[in-house]
């Protein structure tokens, strides 16, 4: 065999060999963070996880989803920077997160505005919750794909039981960096400190903060309760997470790509919303069995709060945030209750 041929049969081998290290086309890579312990118990990690399993089969692999639980990926508002930026593609986040780039997200800081879980997603599954996440996706490069739940927000405090809002009075309460919750808080007679997720539990610890307020997703997933012994289950809040994914990422997929995304959301959103919404229903029975001790409300009592706090913090995100945005988010609600 001539020195030519020999060359030629190792240059064809070469060839196949290299193509046989490539994929017959370009794999798409999801980058999808959250903010929950990496746990099938954890509402969120058991959405992503049921997500990835649906687009990755949907796709025959062209797309692949990699899971980054516990805010790997860095802070709400770095994850909200990176999927207008496009070096992450999905992630979940919630309300108090994303006014950082979507200031009119603070909307549904208003207190007592939803009745129960059903009330919420009528609202927000229905044509109000599609026109917020199409001025979202114009005004941000970011489309919001979905809601679910971040829990209804409780009070808990280290002190004393809270049964009517003088109760509120003389406590350091914790809040999320958002003047919003700073409003609320206020508005019932007690002192709001602004402190992140993640300095939260210390802060209780070492008494910074006497009290907080979140979903007893939050309250189970961060241990709050070791240094909390109180809960008044008032729900001034619904509090959500939204389906985030970048527009620009979103555009460049194929049309079965982009159905099998669709589809991995609303699998994932009704496994969030579930497991939430069970941990909610069954609030009181969970808190106790952590050692809390748990004051409910009656519809009176709360009514107290609403008095107090709404017309407060309403005032101030009509005149700070959006008063179109507030008054439509109202309207809405109230349009849904009388269904």
């Amino acid at each position: 065999m001539t020195t030519r041929r020999l060359s030629l049969l190792a240059l064809a081998a070469a060839l196949c060999a290299g193509a046989a290290s490539f994929p017959a086309h370009a794999q798409k890579v999801m980058k999808y963070a959250h903010f929950q312990p990496g746990k099938s118990d954890q509402p969120k990690h058991a959405a992503a996880v049921a997500f990835k399993e649906h687009v990755e089969k949907s796709t025959n692999g062209s797309v692949k989803v990699e899971i980054y639980p516990a805010g790997q990926l860095g802070t709400a508002q770095q994850m909200m920077e990176g999927m207008r930026l496009g070096s992450i593609e999905m992630a979940v986040v919630h309300d108090g997160g994303i006014p950082g780039v979507y200031k009119t997200f603070n909307i549904f800081g208003l207190p007592f505005v939803f009745d129960n879980h059903d009330h919420a997603y009528r609202v927000l599954d229905g044509q109000f919750g599609k026109e917020l996440a199409e001025d979202m996706r114009k005004k941000t490069g970011i489309r919001l794909m979905a809601y679910a739940d971040n829990g209804i927000r409780h009070f808990t405090n280290s002190k004393r039981p809270i049964k009517t809002p003088e109760d509120m009075k003389g406590l350091k309460m914790r809040v999320q960096p958002s003047p919003v919750f700073v409003k609320l808080v206020e508005s019932l007679g007690a002192s709001p400190t602004a402190i992140d997720w993640g300095e939260l539990p210390a802060a209780l610890a070492q008494g910074t903060a006497d009290g907080q307020e979140n979903g007893v997703t939050n309250i189970l997933a961060a241990s709050l309760y070791q240094h909390q012994k109180h809960v008044t289950l008032d729900g001034h809040v619904y509090s959500l997470h939204a389906y985030l994914v970048s527009d620009r990422f979103y555009n460049g997929l194929s049309a079965t790509e982009k159905k099998a995304v669709d589809e991995g959301v609303e699998k994932a959103k009704k496994i969030h919303r579930d497991m939430t919404r069970e941990q909610d229903l069954s609030a009181k029975k969970v808190l106790a069995e952590k050692g809390m001790t748990v004051t409910e409300l009656s519809a009176a009592d709360i009514d107290k709060f609403r008095q107090l706090s709404q017309p407060v913090v309403r005032k101030y995100l009509e005149a700070d945030v959006s008063k179109e945005w507030t008054d439509k988010l109202v309207a809405a609600a109230n349009a849904s209750r009388k269904q």
